[in-house]
């Protein structure tokens, strides 16, 4: 089971070139049934990595385009008055779908923003009292243009305590940059790619995932971490236990990848600045920079 996430890889790496951490990463995300945040300028592969693990996963994939007018029904859908049948109908929005590309998500209001919140936790959402459940699997993988340039808002701590990880894809080096000009297009390399994991196998993995044991030496490194961002200065606000849980599952994902049956600290090392990046309120965007002082002080038992 576990070498079909070789073999996914490798196709995604055909698309996204010179990013292979970056896409291992982020199907740890989905293994570990989280949610992706991609941060970057635009025009560095942050869509074109999401429809590529649609493609691969062969999941009903749903661009929404974020805008400042875009309102919270045209997210989630809408009760709408049938004249034929006298009765009211739910509409439901691109939210309905197994994977929602939320592009540029912090060029929306907050309010516009809000409306992922309960699909992203509960897996379902409430329009006028009634709940409606998502399709499983279900993951929102959200774009992010920097904070510095027009017209974004920020998200909230909330909003981003969501996601389990978050990503910057950054520039290509100048090999894959080369191959990128000299090669065909994306889009048209995407829609010839063949389903390597369906989601009933998808489904399969992320059971899988949650039998990864942890021993209690790797947990206490777990909690020595969390401890630690939550006593030193270098932070403004520490990991909550929610951020530990992700921490955690990313880590015995991360070890599934690797076919390993149990969590090793490397593992947690590996994840740690994709999954604790945007919880530290620490002064900068650079994750790897966010968590070096807890890589540097927390000794592994």
């Amino acid at each position: 089971m576990q070498n079909d996430t070789h073999h996914l890889l490798d196709a995604a790496n055909q698309i996204i070139l010179g990013k292979s951490h970056k896409i291992r990463l982020a199907l740890c995300c989905l293994l570990a049934r989280g949610h992706l945040l991609i941060e970057d300028i635009p025009g560095v592969g942050k869509t074109t990595l999401a429809h590529t693990l649609a493609k691969l996963l062969g999941l009903n994939y749903q661009r929404i385009q974020f805008t400042s007018d875009i309102l919270p029904a045209d997210i989630i859908g809408a009760t709408i008055f049938d004249a034929k049948n006298l009765s009211f109908k739910f509409h439901p929005g691109p939210v309905f779908n197994q994977m929602v590309l939320a592009d540029e998500i912090n060029r929306a209001t907050p309010k516009a923003q809000s409306a992922l919140l309960e699909a992203m936790e509960e897996h379902h959402v409430t329009v006028e009292g009634k709940t409606y459940p998502l399709p499983r699997p279900f993951f929102v993988i959200a774009t992010q243009n920097p904070s510095h340039q027009i017209g974004t808002f920020p998200l909230p701590e909330s909003q981003l305590d969501r996601f389990l990880m978050r990503l910057e894809l950054g520039y290509p080096n100048h090999e894959a940059e080369r191959l990128l000009l000299k090669g065909q297009s994306r889009h048209s390399l995407i829609e010839s790619l063949p389903v390597k994991l369906p989601p009933e196998q998808l489904l399969n993995m992320q059971h899988a995932v949650t039998q990864v044991h942890v021993s209690n030496a790797v947990l206490d490194y777990c909690l020595a971490i969390i401890t630690f961002t939550r006593t030193s200065s270098d932070y403004h606000c520490g990991l909550s236990p929610r951020a530990g849980l992700a921490l955690l599952n990313a880590a015995k994902a991360w070890a599934f990848m690797d076919q390993r049956d149990a969590v090793l600290p490397e593992d947690i090392q590996a994840v740690l600045a994709a999954v604790a990046g945007h919880r530290l309120r620490a002064g900068n965007n650079d994750s790897a920079a966010i968590v070096a002082p807890i890589l540097a002080r927390v000794p592994i038992h």
